[in-house]
This record gives structure tokens, C-alpha cells and sequence, in this order.
């Protein structure tokens, strides 16, 4: 990865959260620490971090919880679970809601930085994919009804004059629309633009 891999460190046990704060930092990687959920997502920390490690258990908003929340504002965002008190219910409701692994305590050093990178991972790609998804449907936005018309028919292989045809203009204007709707789609080739009507959804 191309910039050091933030980790926020969520655990209401004072030891255990120094504890797993020293191990991830002897690993090159930053870590934050927070004695609950709610000091974390009250911090704007929260929104720069590449994947959370938290306790399932702790008093009042427990990791589940968090998780929880985080798939409501940060969907993106990796959760590591890490708990002495594992169960197969509690387990399945993790992993069902997104969490990347699911460590019992102690938490061998390999198992946690293992799972600390393929979190910190995942979070990136899925981040990645948000922002371009943001910025495809912002150009989306900007083309009028008939650019729309035409942009679909061009994504999905009609040829100017089909497309003249079954909107009932001329191809020279069609061929003022595709322009426009390159030009507005930032698009360099057919394929690119294919691509953005499949993010889209667009038949």
C-alpha cells in the first residue's frame, strides 16, 4: 500500500487496548486507541482510519453496535472483531454485517497484522469504488434528458444513424450529442463510457 495503514483501536480494557496499540505500532503501522465506540465516533479521527479493531463486548455500545453504525456512515470501513468471549451467533451476526476477521483473546501478533491487512485493504478498494461511483453519477447529473437518451443508446451499440432513427432527429445532431455526452462523461474511449453506464445501471 502506498501510505502507512491507519488503525483504530477500540477496547474498553485500558490494558488490552495499550497492549494491541504497541503490537500494531511495532509494525510500522499508526494506532489510535479508544476506551469505547462512542469516544471513537465522536472523534473526526474516525472518518481517515482504514480499518477498526474493537471489542465485541463492552459496556453500553458494544462492537456490534459499532459495526452497526459504521455501515450507515462509513460502509467502507473494515471491522476486526476481537473478543474472550466468542460465540457461534455472535460470530455469524459479524460476519453477516461485514466484519473482515473475528479473533478470540489472546490475539496471536501474525493472526491480528494478517487481518489488519487484508481490512486495511479492503477498505481502500471499497473507498476507491465509492469515490469513482460519486464522481460517475456527479457527470451523469450533468447531461440533459436527451444526452441520457442517446448515452444508452451509444452503450449499448447503435450506430448514429439507428439512433437518429428511433429518436426521431437528425444523425448530424446525434452526433452533436454523443460529443457532448463524451465531454460530460470525461470519457476517452466507448469502453470507458461502457464502463460508467454498467456503475450506473444503465440499459
Amino acid at each position: 500500500m502506498s501510505s502507512p495503514i491507519k488503525v483504530a483501536v477500540i477496547d474498553d480494557d485500558a490494558a488490552m487496548r495499550r497492549a494491541l496499540a504497541r503490537l500494531i505500532k511495532s509494525a510500522g503501522i499508526e494506532a489510535a486507541a479508544f476506551s469505547s465506540a462512542r469516544e471513537f465516533l465522536d472523534d473526526p479521527l474516525h472518518r481517515q482510519v482504514d480499518c477498526a479493531i474493537t471489542d465485541v463486548r463492552m459496556p453500553g455500545f458494544d462492537g456490534l453496535k459499532l459495526q452497526e453504525e459504521l455501515n450507515k456512515t462509513l460502509p467502507h470501513l473494515s471491522v476486526v472483531f476481537i473478543t474472550g468471549h466468542a460465540n457461534v451467533p455472535m460470530t455469524v451476526e459479524a460476519m453477516k454485517g461485514g466484519a473482515t476477521d473475528f479473533l478470540e483473546k489472546p490475539v496471536h501478533e501474525k493472526a491480528l497484522l494478517a487481518a489488519i491487512h487484508r481490512a486495511a485493504e479492503r477498505s481502500r478498494s471499497l473507498k476507491a469504488s465509492r469515490n469513482e461511483m460519486d464522481a460517475v453519477e456527479l457527470r451523469y447529473g450533468r447531461m440533459t434528458p436527451r444526452e441520457r437518451q442517446v448515452f444508452a443508446r451509444v452503450v449499448a451499440g447503435y450506430l448514429n444513424k439507428q439512433i437518429a432513427f428511433d429518436l426521431g432527429i437528425t444523425e448530424r445532431t446525434i452526433k452533436v450529442h454523443r460529443a457532448r455526452v463524451m465531454e460530460k462523461m470525461e470519457a476517452d474511449s466507448l469502453p470507458q463510457l461502457v464502463r460508467m453506464a454498467q456503475l450506473l445501471g444503465v440499459e
